[in-house]
Formats: C-alpha cells, sequence, structure tokens
C-alpha cells in the first residue's frame, strides 16, 4: 500500500527524525515524533510548532475573469478581498453541500484556491467543470509547492530569524511575498491552531533547506517538529470543522455553523439558490460543541443522546490536553442546539453527560486578530 502513497518533500526528515508515519489523504504524513502528541501540542501552546502540510493542494485561477470564476464556486464575497489577503470559504453542490472547505488568496493578478489534500483533485475537477464559457486559466500547481507552518507565541521570533520580511506589517489573513532562509516564499499570518503563526508556500525543492534552518535557529525558542495528531488537538480545541468529520458534502455550511463564510447578498453562486431556502427554512439539525461533565474520552462516531434519544455521532473528539477534559463537536436536533443544554455521549456503551458549549473550547490562543 506504502508504494501507492505520495511523498511530501520532507518525507526523509521525518524519516530520521523517528516520526510514525501513517497513511493520510493519499500520503504518508507524520502523526507525531518520539516526543509524542501531548508534548507536540504543548509546544504549540507554549513555544513553537513546526508542521509539513505540504499535502494540502494549491489550485491558481488567472486571466480576465478569473475574480468571476472565484465568486462562483466560493461561498463568501472574494470581491471584499483586497490583494495580500486570504479569505475563509467553502465550495459547494448546487443541493448546498460542502464539496470542500479553502482559503482564498488574492495576488495582483490572480487567486490562489488552497483546498484540503484529499480533495485537491476533485476539487480542481469542480472548477474547471463549472468555468463554462469565463475567460480564464486554471492551474493545479499542488506539487510545485511545500507549505511548512511554524505555529505558536514564539514563531514570529523564530522566522524573523531568517526573513528580512517585516512580519508585524502581515496582519492575520493577510500575506507577503518574501524570502524565508535565502529561499522565495509566500508569507502567510495564517494557521489551523488558534496560535499566532506563519504558513510559507515555497517551491518543493527549497523544503528541505527551510525545514532545517527553522528547526536550528527555533532550538532556543523551544521549537519542535509537530504531526497531524497534533494539528488535530490544536484544531478541534479552537473549534475548527476538519472536512470529512465535521462537514462534508452532505452537510452544508449552515448546518456546521459556518454561516459568517455564506453571503448569499454578493449575487449568484453555486448553491445560492438552496442555502437561500434552507436559511428561510431553517436547519433541522447544527453542529455543536461539547464538553463531558464527568471523565472519559470522546472519539469520532460515538453515539449522541438527546432527551434519551439516539440522535447522531460524535464528528469529532479528543481529551484535551490544555483543559484536561473531554471535548467534541457532534449534529443535534437545531432545537436543542442552544449551550447549555444536556445530552448523552455513549462512550463504550455508558452514557456519559455532557453541556453543549459554543467554541473556542480553548480560549487563551495568542492569534492576532
Amino acid at each position: 500500500m506504502e508504494d501507492t502513497l505520495k511523498r511530501t518533500p520532507l518525507f526523509a526528515e521525518h524519516e530520521a527524525a523517528g516520526a510514525k508515519l501513517i497513511p493520510f489523504a493519499g500520503y504518508m504524513m507524520p502523526v507525531q515524533y518520539p516526543s509524542g502528541i501531548v508534548a507536540e501540542h504543548n509546544a504549540v501552546r507554549t513555544a513553537c510548532g513546526l508542521f509539513d502540510v505540504s499535502h494540502m493542494g494549491e489550485i491558481f485561477v488567472l486571466g480576465p475573469q478569473a475574480l468571476d470564476l472565484v465568486q462562483r464556486v466560493t461561498t463568501n464575497d472574494v470581491s471584499k478581498v483586497a490583494v495580500g489577503q486570504a479569505q475563509y470559504g467553502v465550495i459547494c453542490r448546487p443541493d448546498g453541500g460542502a464539496v470542500d472547505d479553502c482559503i482564498v488568496y488574492r495576488f495582483e493578478d490572480r487567486y490562489m484556491i488552497v483546498v484540503n489534500a484529499s480533495n485537491k483533485d476533485k476539487d480542481y475537477e469542480w472548477i474547471v467543470s463549472n468555468r463554462g464559457d469565463l475567460e480564464c486559466e486554471i492551474n493545479d500547481n499542488s506539487d510545485d509547492y511545500a507549505l511548512i507552518a511554524i505555529q505558536g507565541p514564539q514563531s514570529q521570533r523564530v522566522l524573523e530569524r531568517l526573513t528580512e520580511t517585516d512580519l508585524d506589517s502581515i496582519r492575520y489573513y493577510h500575506f507577503a511575498r518574501g524570502s524565508v532562509a535565502g529561499h522565495e516564499a509566500i508569507i502567510s499570518r495564517t494557521g489551523y491552531t488558534g496560535e499566532d503563526g506563519f504558513e510559507l508556500y515555497i517551491a518543493s525543492g527549497d523544503a528541505v533547506s527551510v525545514w532545517r534552518r527553522l528547526l536550528e535557529v527555533g532550538a532556543s525558542e523551544g521549537l519542535q517538529p509537530a504531526g497531524l495528531g497534533a494539528r488535530d488537538s490544536l484544531r478541534l480545541e479552537m473549534g475548527y470543522a476538519l472536512y470529512g468529520n465535521d462537514i462534508d458534502d452532505r452537510r452544508t455550511p449552515l448546518e456546521a455553523g459556518l454561516g459568517w463564510v455564506v453571503k448569499l447578498d454578493k449575487g449568484d453562486f453555486i448553491g445560492r439558490d438552496a442555502l437561500v431556502k434552507l436559511k428561510e427554512q431553517g436547519v433541522r439539525e447544527k453542529l455543536v460543541g461539547f464538553v463531558l461533565k464527568d471523565r472519559g474520552f470522546p472519539r469520532h462516531g460515538y453515539g449522541v443522546r438527546v432527551n434519551g434519544e439516539l440522535s447522531g455521532e460524535v464528528t469529532s473528539g479528543i481529551h484535551s490536553p490544555s483543559l484536561g477534559q473531554g471535548i467534541g463537536m457532534a449534529y443535534v436536533p437545531a432545537e436543542f442546539s442552544k449551550a447549555g443544554t444536556t445530552i448523552e455521549i455513549m462512550v463504550r456503551d455508558k452514557a456519559v453527560e455532557a453541556e453543549i458549549v459554543r467554541p473556542p473550547f480553548y480560549k487563551e490562543g495568542s492569534v492576532r486578530k
């Protein structure tokens, strides 16, 4: 099976560092290093961690009607995005189901749509198939880029040792072109952890050099490599949705709590009619966050009971390293979705009481907004 899986440009670095490698989204990826998931998680919360996310997809749209196409295939209003700014959105089907969630970056002459690794081929085909007669060019440049994320309260102190770019001038969800460790890079103040940090888009051939230099200069600040395990626990503590778990093509962004990135007044886009109707009718289920009231480890797929009736499954769940308690997300009937409502999570066939809360669960992150 491993022979059919792709490897990021940093695969040999993870192997040499003793990482545990697992299949993920068609790649062999590090789930953890010898220090362990909790240590990596805590490093990001208190100092900084380094992630290889080169498996993500980068799709470029350029040409006279590039904006029209990006507006057509995403829910947010890309016309409001300035050059050097990034925007979170959802790609929908006509019925409102989520094809994927994404981040759109606006350059002077093009847009970059960053999509999830498991969906990048599907997303590219979807965008191409919906171009119609718009005058624009669509390129999947995923293999040309490596993506390294440095995350944590000390991330700027580390990165500024390797770049002359004014990092203070890059606001949250903004980016700049620059140089990192002598290599051209797109330096973006974005991330998936709730901590301050940067995502570095660099040429695949430069990845090893940049990765090694970051670890070298960051050692004094506590920088350590982190894998998919810590990435998942960090994002869940913030209540960030994970495609394939908390949102998929069976769910709309309105049900998933992403209505804030659905701009129904921007004009037509794929899925708009269905979402307008759904908003008028009201959703039947909503994605909520919950905290266990007793000890337990909520896991993906565990049953959820509301008013004594089985109503769904946990979409994401962990024992939070930062909070020391079980947290998770699940879909529940809309009438029972208010914060403070008590539900039950079936942990190994035992009903454990949980309280619905409004994410983020962890509220002390250093992310600059």
